[in-house]
């Protein structure tokens, strides 16, 4: 069985043009899902690769439309792969259960792999370049900054998944999540004083209030 999966990112775009090109390569059932590309959480894609089993045959529109970024991809169709089930995207006429397809496939696969490892070398390179400048100390074991900086550059600029961000950076799901927890917080900001060109702090903006309201 052939199955499609066909992606929008915003509801005011339409799947008529995937769905149509979907039906005409054959494919018996249709899934889709309308978020972007970098969204982890994509229940029509988990539909699609749950119906797949062995000798089936995913097919989407275009390659863009399944992973997040070429490493995500790769894994996805490694997934099938081992799980017997093919993979055709229409666009690149990619099809893996083809010799040809099997290459280009491979050749993807070493590109993906080429990708972490040249963002893993800029990240020792530049936590090295920090630790050679002497910037080591003062924080809790466990947080540093760099790191923290790269993974959350990756989280937010490349799509890639929480278990890549970590094996490029080199931490653990925990840090990650210490990571973005903290990138997360809201720092409180001075209060003005009406009439103040300067915020005051927190401790005398209130006792100001305080005398205010006596004086009131």
């Amino acid at each position: 069985m052939r199955i499609g999966y066909a992606r929008v990112s915003t509801s005011d775009q339409n799947l008529h043009l995937q769905h149509d090109a979907l039906q005409a390569a054959g494919c018996e059932r249709l899934f889709s899902d309308t978020v972007s590309g970098a969204r982890v959480d994509r229940p029509g894609l988990a539909a699609a690769l749950s119906a797949c089993r062995s000798g089936d045959t995913l097919v989407v529109w275009k390659l863009d439309r399944l992973g997040r970024s070429l490493p995500h991809l790769v894994e996805i169709v490694q997934d099938l792969y081992a799980r017997g089930v093919g993979f055709t995207s229409l666009q690149e006429q990619m099809d893996t259960t083809t010799s040809g397809g099997k290459l280009i496939f491979h050749i993807f696969a070493s590109l993906a792999t080429f990708e972490r490892d040249l963002i893993r070398e800029r990240t020792n390179a530049g936590l090295a370049a920090a630790r050679a400048r002497g910037r080591h100390g003062g924080r809790p074991k466990g947080v540093d900054q760099k790191k923290q900086k790269a993974a959350l550059a990756l989280k937010k600029n490349a799509g890639y998944s929480i278990r890549e961000i970590c094996e490029i950076v080199g931490i653990s799901r925990n840090t990650y999540y210490k990571y973005t927890r903290a990138d997360a917080t809201p720092h409180a900001q001075p209060r003005r004083v009406p009439g103040s060109a300067e915020p005051l702090p927190a401790s005398e903006s209130a006792e100001k209030r305080i005398a205010e309201e006596r004086s009131g």
